[in-house]
């Protein structure tokens, strides 16, 4: 039964995300050749049409990827190469420990092989195809080293923590692996803008006198407290531009692309800013750790029941060892086919977000007024060949953030 409900949830899966590339490539390609009116005295029709190609080439590479994906599956799952590369490695390892975390690296070697080509094609064919890549070969492999470093020094004892706790800590098993999980988050949270991302990016203190005093200003009447305002060499990588805010507690920065601040005003910046606050000031970043925390919860009791169940191995393609523990094998498989089937929450977390972004923009507007957030953000699309002209259907099931005209528009109306 299991068999059938993953094969047509995988059918499905793919059928929709095509039917949806399609219609975002149709409706994209056909409003190209003209400006909507709202942007017609701010975005040149050759911007316009940048952008349109640009997100066709995006959705076609996207669709190659996700065959690539779900052959990848099948080879892993029916097609019996997760069962081969258990039988092979129980050959090989007679730690029962060190045996499953092979497990669990090889299949993400893998993954991470075949996600490193896809995204040396985009960065180096697709980006560079219209001005965005700024990252060199070298940097790139660079990037991909330090990557890998990050994730087994931290990515390690988490597993062997949530592989020991499967097999030594009983029926609650999943409880403990959540804590684990929890502390985790929340230690990479505190870890990120000290440690990991000085690995990436050079950061350097904000050396505009003006912007930073309009910035603690805007801060002190939000309430956000500061450890420090930062720009960060984007443009090394890339020619898009953002700002954020990380970390938590005292330890809160903001960091500033340095192609944000080459591209808005004082007042743009300034506006930008506050729609990443408004962020704060309505709780949506503890909102979405929370939702994630609990998710993260639901899962691991999930996969504590059917791991005990034989159909969860047969019914997709593999058979569990007798006599030797198979968390490993649990936990890649559910790993694996998870998003299968959680695919179709996908429209209720963009409608979420969207709702979010909506509530940021008018946060903004009682900090800033509407014109200069309005204006950053026709920049800011026209800088990063955002389509103006998204298909509705489509902008709806993936779309974190409100298209451009249904943005603005609401921004004109707060």
């Amino acid at each position: 039964m299991l068999t059938i409900l993953f094969i047509a949830c995988l059918l499905g899966d793919l059928c929709i995300r095509y039917w949806l590339a399609f219609r975002q490539i149709r409706h994209v390609q056909a409003h190209r050749d003209a400006v909507p009116a709202a942007f017609a005295e701010h975005i040149a029709l050759r911007s316009h049409q940048r952008a349109a190609d640009y997100t066709v080439a995006r959705c076609q590479l996207t669709m190659i990827e996700r065959v690539v994906e779900a052959a990848i599956l099948l080879a892993l799952t029916l097609m019996g190469g997760l069962q081969q590369m258990d039988l092979i490695l129980g050959r090989l390892i007679d730690t029962e420990l060190w045996r499953q975390l092979a497990l669990v690296g090889w299949v993400l070697a893998l993954l991470g092989i075949v996600g490193m080509a896809f995204t040396a094609w985009r960065t180096f064919r697709l980006e560079a195809r219209f001005g965005f890549n700024r990252m060199t070969p070298r940097l790139f492999i660079s990037d991909a080293l330090k990557m890998l470093a990050v994730t087994l020094v931290l990515g390690t004892p988490l597993l062997a923590a949530i592989l020991w706790l499967m097999d030594s800590a009983g029926p609650d098993w999943a409880w403990w692996a959540w804590g684990v999980w929890v502390v985790f988050n929340l230690l990479t949270l505190w870890l990120y803008p000290s440690f990991i991302a000085p690995l990436f990016n050079r950061f350097t203190p904000l050396d505009d006198p003006l912007l930073g005093q309009r910035i603690q200003q805007l801060a002190e009447r939000c309430h956000f407290g500061l450890d420090g305002l930062y720009v960060m060499d984007g443009s090394r990588r890339s020619a898009h531009g953002n700002a954020y805010f990380t970390g938590f507690g005292r330890h809160r920065r903001i960091v500033f692309f340095d192609t944000l601040l080459a591209r808005l005003n004082t007042d743009e910046v300034e506006a930008v800013l506050a729609h990443e606050l408004g962020h704060f000031a309505h709780h949506h970043i503890l909102r979405r750790i929370t939702i994630s925390f609990v998710t993260a919860g639901i899962f691991l009791q999930l996969l504590a029941w059917v791991s005990g169940q034989l159909w969860f191995y047969t019914d997709l393609g593999v058979l569990p060892q007798l006599g030797r523990p198979n968390d490993g094998l649990a936990l890649v498989l559910f790993m694996l086919t998870l998003p299968v089937f959680t695919f179709w929450v996908a429209p209720l977390a963009s409608l979420l977000s969207r709702r979010d972004e909506f509530q940021a923009d008018r946060y903004a507007v009682q900090q800033c007024g509407a014109q200069p957030l309005i204006s950053a953000l026709v920049k800011l699309y026209d800088d990063n060949a955002a389509t103006l002209t998204p298909d509705p259907i489509h902008s709806a099931w993936y779309d974190s953030h409100p298209p451009a005209a249904v943005r603005i528009a609401h921004l004109r109306n707060v």
